[in-house]
């Protein structure tokens, strides 16, 4: 079998460019544009649903909608991951689900930000719950063979930890592309009006991703670079051995903890920003720009790194490292902007997180990729797909549970008006937020400390000494 050259790698890595840049508007805007401030609405924005916490007082229609479809999500992982294990195409396992998935993602993307009824409509609700189901379905078409991909590709340690170097760096750069919408929709709103001015950027966007995802479908043949039998388990015998693997249930349960950690602090870092270090929104941006520029700047020494000291230690400094910018983040709060001033916070906050966010953003991937070969060997099963499936279902359930988390301890010590679509913070909420993050690294950290890196790597390379 060929081995991809270092140009094919990032080849492959374009097509993370493309659906990254969907998953950030999704995250980015889905909520900001059907749960618009009253300051969007004097500007023109349209309420296409009732807004505020009307679900049992806790929950908005969004909200629901939402944790519904995320559900609809957590489902549909490891049956993708399945059909693609056992899949016979003559084409291969993985190629041909991303070259059908992309351009129904990239146009159900753009679709579900046009609800037919220009006034707050039960057929909205109808249209949002259609398209969001419909975006996670394809999503997790594109995804998931995608992700398995990288332990097929990735025939050596070294690359492994490039194509894992290069989705990275494509990730990043697929975020920020999802937020240029808050320069150029400004530009557009005079002459279109403000949805048309987000729905212009949305269409622009996923003509982009839909061609970054589908390079790689056509670029790559993914049966001259991998040759595995398609695995004959059914999706429940399948899951059921994924998780009985128990190094990757170690790095399972580190992992939710990581998610839990990052999204607390992700979803936190306006509300830091605004409540804590009583500073312009704007800085948001600034801060989360710094960092990721900040971190790529890391990111060709990491694999040097590993080689050097492993990929187990490497990611629990990780964990340690974003701890210690949380607990930045927490003392904001307890300290004050008096002494030290907002931004001073800030770019503290951005400098020491940015090591970690590359180790984090690069090493799991790869770990997962040594588990799944390793499992492979033992087993005589070629299941990478479902690895990553449950890496993904461990990511999303970390995410889910620190959306919960969140919202419960940032509104402690403020009123929570339920008529707003704001969530209103309050520095003693943002400091327990700080904190809390803190526990889910360290946590992380500790039970990572239990994955037998020795034992997987051993397994590969016994092989390859065959």
């Amino acid at each position: 079998m060929k081995r991809l050259t270092k140009k094919q790698m990032r080849i492959f890595a374009v097509g993370q460019l493309g659906w990254s840049t969907l998953s950030g508007i999704i995250s980015a805007w889905f909520v900001t544009f059907y749960l618009p401030t009253q300051v969007d609405i004097e500007n023109g924005a349209i309420q296409y649903i009732v807004p505020g916490l009307v679900i049992g007082g806790f929950l908005t229609v969004l909200g629901l909608i939402t944790a519904l479809s995320r559900i609809f999500d957590a489902i549909t992982d490891p049956w993708i991951a399945s059909l693609s294990d056992r899949s016979k195409n003559p084409r291969g396992r993985r190629i041909p689900f991303m070259q059908y998935a992309a351009i129904p993602l990239s146009l159900v993307t753009v679709l579900l930000f046009c609800a037919p009824v220009n006034m707050i409509s039960g057929w909205n609700i109808a249209w949002i719950s259609v398209f969001i189901v419909l975006f996670y379905l394809f999503m997790t078409m594109y995804c998931t063979p995608y992700n398995a991909l990288i332990s097929e590709f990735g025939k050596t340690q070294d690359d492994r930890m490039y194509i894992s170097t290069a989705i990275s760096l494509t990730f990043f750069g697929g975020t920020m592309l999802a937020y240029t919408p808050f320069v150029f929709a400004g530009m557009l709103r005079g002459s279109v009006g403000f949805a048309w001015s987000y729905r212009i950027c949305f269409i622009v966007l996923a003509i982009i991703s839909c061609i970054c995802m589908l390079i790689p479908t056509f670029c790559l043949k993914e049966k001259e670079f991998v040759d595995t039998k398609p695995s004959n388990v059914n999706m429940l015998k399948s899951l059921s051995a994924t998780f009985k693997n128990k190094s990757f249930r170690t790095f399972a349960g580190s992992d939710i903890m990581y998610w839990v950690g990052l999204t607390l602090f992700q979803t936190g870092l306006p509300f830091f920003v605004k409540v804590s270090m009583k500073l312009d929104e704007s800085f948001t941006m600034y801060f989360l720009g710094g960092m990721t520029v900040l971190s790529a700047c890391f990111y060709p020494f990491v694999s040097k790194l590993v080689k050097k000291f492993g990929k187990k230690k490497l990611v629990i400094i990780g964990f340690l490292g974003l701890a210690l910018a949380y607990v930045i983040a927490g003392l904001i709060g307890v300290i004050g902007t008096t002494v030290i001033p907002g931004v001073v916070y800030g770019v503290a906050i951005c400098v020491i997180a940015a090591f970690p966010m590359a180790l984090l953003g690069i090493i799991p991937q790869s770990i997962v990729a040594d588990v799944a070969e390793a499992d492979g060997i033992e087993t005589g099963e070629n299941r990478e797909g479902m690895f990553f499936a449950a890496r993904t279902f461990a990511m999303k359930f970390g995410q889910s549970i620190a959306m919960l988390v969140f919202t419960s301890l940032a509104i402690i010590g403020t009123t929570q008006n339920t008529n707003s679509n704001d969530i209103t913070a309050s520095v003693t909420g943002m400091i327990l937020v700080g904190f809390v993050a803190v526990a889910f690294c360290v946590l992380g950290a500790i039970i990572l400390g239990f994955y037998n890196e020795k034992k997987i790597m051993d397994t590969i390379e016994k092989k390859k000494s065959k």
